[in-house]
């Protein structure tokens, strides 16, 4: 409607006893992606102790009740964000003859991954691959080393292994993670220097007569990063697997 001058009514202001109206909200249609999406958000942002159904359905705005008939429930949920992080893992295609450096490159490539999303590496552990993305990945390395001439009962153990030693290593990266946000600490730089620091400070103490190794040599137990003792354990383990790689 227009006015004899020519305005339009849009322009003009809203009588103050005339309620404003909010434009209505859409939410997204509620679906397992949508709850698994939500819930990594949730962990990324929060860690793991905040991850829950409850806590997963105030975030989209919905009722706990809502989601089960998309996600059984928290361990269900846990072990389909998990799966949906491990599609984040790059694979080449399998070289048999290059094993070990494939080997290697995939153990550093889920390292990195977990290491994105830290706190998720406490919910990795004890997982057994069911998901699509855990399966592409175990079928991976599986077949890798029964290509490259492992029998595949060891080749089973020796994946294993290697998966525990990597998921626990990004675990114990995750506690010191928790702790940083219990405390408050935003500097992860920071946070490492005074935890190392505490730990030489406190061996230095010790009485040298009765431990002259550890009081003596501090500077080589604190002389490597997190990451130099990942590399150098990795490289004991693939040299284990080596040694009982048939020789052909």
């Amino acid at each position: 409607m227009v006015d004899r001058k020519g305005h339009d009514d849009a322009e003009l202001p809203a009588p103050p006893w005339r309620k404003s109206r909010k434009p209505p909200q859409f939410k997204r249609q509620l679906s397992q992606d949508l709850i698994v999406e939500t819930g990594l958000r949730i962990l990324d942002a929060e860690g793991l102790d905040a991850l829950s159904m409850r806590r997963v359905a105030q975030e989209l705005d919905t009722g706990p009740a809502s989601l089960y008939a998309h996600v059984a429930g928290k361990e269900e949920l846990l072990e389909l964000v998990y799966d949906r992080v491990l599609g984040e893992i790059e694979l080449p295609e399998r070289d048999p003859s290059r094993w070990k450096e494939q080997l290697r490159a995939y153990a550093m490539e889920v390292h990195r991954v977990l290491g994105i999303h830290a706190d998720l590496a406490r919910a990795a552990l004890a997982n057994i691959p069911t998901g699509g993305n855990s399966l592409r990945a175990g079928e991976y390395i599986f077949g890798l080393m029964i290509e490259a001439g492992m029998p595949p009962r060891e080749a089973s153990m020796s994946m294993d292994r290697l998966s525990l030693y990597v998921v626990g290593d990004a675990y114990e990266s995750s506690l010191h993670y928790a702790r940083m946000r219990a405390a408050g600490v935003t500097d992860a730089e920071q946070y490492f220097a005074s935890y190392i620091g505490q730990i030489a400070a406190y061996y230095r103490s010790l009485p040298p007569g009765r431990f002259p190794h550890v009081s003596k040599h501090v500077d080589d137990l604190i002389a490597d990063d997190g990451e130099q003792r990942f590399r150098y354990g990795l490289e004991l383990l693939l040299d284990g697997i080596e040694a009982r790689m048939p020789r052909h």
